[in-house]
């Protein structure tokens, strides 16, 4: 940015983390003047049980004229450095998407980048590691792919329905309409279809219990542990929805036909984006053919519809009531970057272009 327009270019520093408490506050001072911003990218998240999660934190910092302009929270572990996340599989199953450094609405969106590239900086740093990032974030921060996973990740665009005049189910394709009628129609047989919001921490709590309960239970059935399995993962949520559903960050939904619950629904909120984060439904006997995630998800689309919300976020993944009740897709970069000239850097490279051979033999005799 040109001196004599923007000012002098920001100043970009790195380094460790000794008081959360302080950082925190620090980084929902920069919340209160900040581009728009996903949940992911608060301190609710960023910083929940972070003395447990960040074992080496390592804080990168934009700032310019001695005003703050930009923040990432990092650990370094193993020569890595981990936008957001530890590094390690256990406490990095609280899955993160829409990561980014958290900037100031007066900061252009390439110092995000920017401080990414300031990583490569921190002593002993080899790797890069960005998960759920834009692919545009991950492309810009310097290195060389040595892990690149793109994932579609599909969303309502509210907005759109709203402007055409459109309920959701008129948006959907004869097909999806017609199952999901008929899903409705089967279930109402035992009584209204009703959405509950849970209002205070007592039933956000509750809730949450509950659908840590169905979770567990259609993904053991599945050969699966589910997101819920471990004792780490459990509190990381419970404080989560502890915490963010005083600041409207959080809800927790519960849908039923009369006295049979369907499932409930963990979604994030911020600036009227809905991120649907989790869930958990009744599929156990005859349930799973009521088809409870599909009706789940269109009552609370219907229901964000309703509260002028801009968009419902299915997250990343692969799933067919994705597809079939969205109308709209972006793609998240999981992303694990090396130094150009690295031997791994090298080997990526040559991989690339189908010449590795004899690079690889040369990267593996160097221990690399």
């Amino acid at each position: 940015m040109p001196d004599d327009e923007a000012g002098p270019a920001p100043r970009l520093s790195a380094a460790p983390v000794r008081d959360f408490a302080a950082l925190g506050a620090e980084w929902r001072g920069l919340e209160a003047r900040a581009a728009p911003y996903t949940p992911f990218q608060s301190w609710s998240w960023v910083g929940c049980l972070a003395a447990e999660r960040y074992t080496d934190p390592v804080l990168l910092r934009a700032e310019r004229d001695g005003r703050l302009l930009g923040l990432a929270l990092c650990n370094r572990d193993a020569g890595r450095l981990c936008l957001a996340e530890a590094g390690e599989v256990a406490l990095d199953a609280p899955f993160i998407e829409h990561n980014a450094p958290l900037l100031a609405a007066e900061a252009g969106p390439e110092l995000a980048a920017a401080l990414l590239r300031q990583g490569w900086l921190v002593p002993g740093v080899r790797r890069l590691v960005l998960s759920g990032v834009a692919p545009g974030l991950a492309a810009a921060a310097g290195g060389t792919p040595w892990r690149w996973q793109a994932r579609p990740a599909p969303w309502v665009d509210l907005a759109a329905l709203r402007a055409a005049g459109q309920g959701h189910l008129g948006a959907l394709s004869a097909n999806a309409r017609q199952q999901l009628r008929r899903a409705m129609r089967r279930v109402e047989r035992h009584g209204k279809l009703r959405l509950e919001r849970a209002g205070t921490p007592a039933e956000a709590a509750a809730f949450l219990d509950q659908l840590m309960a169905l979770h567990g239970e259609s993904w053991r059935a599945r050969g699966r542990p589910g997101a819920f399995a471990t004792p780490f993962a459990r509190r990381f949520h419970q404080a989560l929805v502890a915490g963010g559903l005083p600041r409207g960050e959080v809800e927790l939904l519960r849908i039923s036909a009369g006295e049979r619950v369907l499932g409930l629904l963990y979604n994030l909120r911020r600036g009227g984006r809905i991120h649907a984060y989790q869930s958990g439904f009744a599929l156990g006997g005859e349930a799973a053919r009521d088809r409870p995630g599909l009706i789940c998800h269109h009552l609370a689309i219907e229901a964000a519809l309703a509260e002028a919300a801009e968009c419902y976020d299915f997250l990343a993944g692969e799933a067919r009531y994705k597809r079939s009740l969205a109308n709209a897709e972006v793609r998240l970069v999981w992303a694990e970057l090396v130094p150009p000239w690295s031997p791994r850097g090298l080997l990526a490279r040559a991989r690339r272009s189908r010449l590795g051979r004899g690079v690889e033999r040369l990267v593996r005799r160097c221990g690399a």
